[in-house]
């Protein structure tokens, strides 16, 4: 098997265990939008902006750690294991510290007591089960990865569409349970299933000897903590217009625009399960001889397919807004969705780029790319929304991005050159976004948008084909 057939091959599984998970969850998108209120649906927001917040912070960037060292280490038992008890160690220090000034902190986050609560069981549980999770996609077990992330999804479905809609439809009487309060609910189902998944990933506690080696750590921590750094960075791209537009525009905006920020998700499935994929793809592959060259073919059909998807949903708006976000309410915020479908592409090739400075130990560079996204996000929303409104904080998420991809392939081509085709990656990028303003302006014809969208599609075929038959060839 071709080494490009093997990274598409592990990049489907692991995208089986994103998209399927994903797609599921859209069920749960016109669930919650039809069983919230707006103001409802921004408390659901800001709560999961804080759990990206502290999944970050109290994962250290160990994981990404693990696989460099993983990949190169003639002792991969102990680096597992150093990870693992480094992991556990700073996860029980966290929950001491969190039981010991519960209230004071919960009333410093703006959050009740028990949101407060569910919040720290979910990032305790979600904590511990990351290196057992990496460890499965370093020893190339994709489908056993997978099919533990579809039972958690399924599971935080079920339990979802049992507080949310069994119990006020059928009217089950169920001790202590608060209509008034659905929120919570959300909340529980997660819980619930991260205490399934943690279950199902205890064997993997007793996998190796236990053994803590500092010199390992060491290393660990040194390429770790940038990437922390830059991950609290991306937090703060991706999340800090719904941190704010609660208290400059009002919960009710916020709601509305976290709501129809949903249908962009379809660009970030794409992304996720391209990152599960590539990245032990890349660290494995960076001794090969013609290692830049694949992932330049790699980033261009990265570009292509991301184009595509930007177009097609494009064009089809209208219809993922009734399916998606069925509540009337939450549409006024509907024309962020290109721009944020646009900002998501960008990052994903960021994220592309992203190899050079991995691959060659400088991951302070990612710390730097993500600190400079961070400012233009934050001065860019505190200076416009009041004066634009929410449509601002799209722009400067695309801007945030576009910033950080152009500056990561500049300074990748100093450090580590890959010969990206940049006339093809811009072309492709070029014609999507034409293509979608075209479809804004067609008034929702499908006949037209669909036209686009084979259109891009015939044009992407014709100009690789070639390549295409050499590659199934293989």
């Amino acid at each position: 098997m071709s080494v490009l057939k093997k990274f598409f091959k592990d990049t489907i599984i692991y995208g089986l265990a994103t998209v399927l998970p994903r797609l599921m969850n859209f069920i749960l998108v016109p669930l919650h939008t039809s069983a919230l209120e707006t103001d409802n649906f921004s408390d659901n927001t800001t709560f999961y902006v804080y759990a990206a917040f502290f999944n970050v912070l109290l994962t250290y960037g160990m994981e990404t750690a693990f696989f460099r060292f993983f990949s190169k280490s003639e002792e991969k038992d102990k680096v597992f294991s150093t990870t693992f008890i480094s992991l556990i160690t700073t996860t029980l220090l966290f929950l001491i510290v969190v039981v010991l000034f519960s209230s004071q902190l919960s009333n410093w986050m703006g959050i009740n007591q028990t949101y407060f609560n569910l919040l720290i069981g979910l990032l305790v549980l979600d904590t511990l089960v990351v290196a057992p999770f990496a460890y499965l996609r370093a020893t190339g077990r994709p489908i056993k990865y997978a099919a533990i992330k579809i039972i958690n999804i399924i599971v935080v479905v079920l339990f979802n569409f049992f507080f949310l809609w069994a119990i006020p439809k059928f009217q089950i009487d169920i001790p202590g349970y608060d209509a008034s309060d659905l929120v919570k609910y959300i909340f529980i189902a997660n819980l619930i299933a991260s205490i399934v998944t943690f279950l199902l990933l205890t064997p993997y506690f007793f996998k190796t000897k236990l053994q803590f080696s500092i010199p390992i750590f060491k290393q660990l921590i040194s390429y770790g903590w940038p990437i922390m750094v830059a991950g609290i960075a991306y937090v703060i791209n991706e999340n800090f217009d719904k941190w704010i537009l609660p208290d400059l525009l009002g919960k009710d905006i916020n709601g509305a625009y976290s709501g129809c920020y949903k249908i962009a998700v379809f660009m970030t499935i794409f992304i996720q399960a391209f990152r599960l994929g590539a990245e032990p793809f890349f660290f494995n592959h960076s001794k090969e001889k013609n290692a830049q060259q694949t992932y330049a073919t790699i980033m261009k059909y990265f570009v292509i397919v991301g184009s595509l998807m930007l177009v097609f949903i494009v064009s089809y708006l209208d219809i993922f807004k009734i399916v998606l976000v069925p509540n009337e309410a939450y549409w006024k915020a509907i024309d962020i969705v290109p721009i944020v479908l646009l900002a998501n592409l960008c990052l994903g090739i960021y994220f592309n780029l992203a190899i050079w400075y991995k691959l060659t130990d400088k991951t302070r560079y990612g710390m730097y790319l993500s600190i400079v996204g961070a400012v233009v996000t934050i001065t860019l929303n505190v200076m416009f929304i009041e004066k634009m409104g929410f449509i601002a904080a799209a722009w400067a998420t695309l801007a945030a991005y576009g910033v950080m991809m152009l500056l990561s392939y500049l300074l990748g081509q100093k450090y580590y050159p890959v010969p990206y085709n940049l006339k093809k990656i811009m072309g492709y990028l070029v014609l999507a976004i034409l293509f979608s303003i075209a479809a804004l302006k067609t008034n929702a014809n499908y006949y037209i948008n669909t036209g686009l969208v084979l259109l891009f599609l015939t044009v992407a075929l014709f100009l690789e084909k070639n390549e295409l038959k050499q590659l199934i060839k293989k």
